[in-house]
């Protein structure tokens, strides 16, 4: 079995961790937006000064296809390359239309002006490699440098916030939770529910927009890179941040 490299000394914050092990997470009690997500059909879309989130649909899949062939795009995802073909964006497509999306939280992000499709984002996995939910975004390589991701993720937000909540047992990895947290919970026995970004090392773009939105950076873990061939290089650095929903009375103070 391959072990990632040693992290070197000279590292100004906490060295990067192994791979998350599932067979090592802890059972926690915390609150989660109620399962399964609203259908598409309920959801409505969510409006900010530039920008329009709405439902995706079978005609997006030309708009998604431009995006997932953009070769600066695709480096920055788990894959690293571009799709080869149709089906392979299909799949990455079907599971955010009707019947398949109660399990995410996804959205088409257009300019609210024309309507233009320029990417996608949101909760795409309810249970991340880390046990909690994950949000992540894909803006077209034209939409760079606009501000548009921190206006998506602000607004995204703020709807993901207004979800109905339920109370759940989840694993997670232990380094998601706070030092005594678990034992010591909050004042309804809780740990605290948090939702999270996975990000790759160099990635300083996406990181400054989590940074903007209320996300902390609170671990690393070093993962095998897809983009590089099997060698001492392989592992990348997947810096991992966190932001904790705002409850109902802090909403209210908003």
């Amino acid at each position: 079995m391959s072990t990632a490299p040693e992290p070197s000394p000279s590292q100004s914050r906490p060295a990067p961790g192994p791979a998350p092990d599932p067979s090592s997470f802890v059972r926690v009690r915390t609150t989660r937006p109620r399962q399964p997500f609203p259908p598409n059909s309920a959801r409505q879309p969510i409006t900010t000064e530039r920008l329009v989130l709405r439902v995706l649909t079978e005609d997006d899949f030309a708009a998604l296809r431009a995006l997932r062939t953009q070769p600066e795009v695709m480096h920055w995802t788990a894959v690293g390359v571009p799709d080869p073909d149709d089906e392979v964006t299909w799949s990455r497509l079907r599971p955010f239309l009707t019947p398949r999306e109660a399990s995410n939280y996804n959205f088409a992000i257009c300019l609210r002006e024309t309507g233009e499709f320029i990417g996608l984002g949101g909760c795409h996995a309810l249970r991340s490699s880390l046990g909690w939910p994950e949000v992540g975004y894909m803006l077209r390589k034209e939409a760079w440098g606009k501000g548009y991701g921190s206006e998506f993720l602000r607004g995204w937000l703020r709807a993901w916030d207004q979800l109905e909540r339920e109370v759940a047992e989840i694993e997670v990895d232990a380094r998601t939770i706070d030092e005594g947290e678990e034992a010591r919970g909050q004042e309804d026995g809780l740990v605290k529910e948090r939702l999270l970004a996975i990000t790759a090392e160099g990635n300083d773009r996406s990181q400054g927009v989590l940074k903007k939105a209320g996300f902390e950076w609170f671990l690393s873990w070093l993962a095998v890179d897809s983009r590089k061939d099997d060698g001492p290089d392989k592992w990348i650095e997947l810096p991992t941040f966190r932001y904790f929903p705002k409850t109902l009375e802090q909403r209210g103070k908003d």
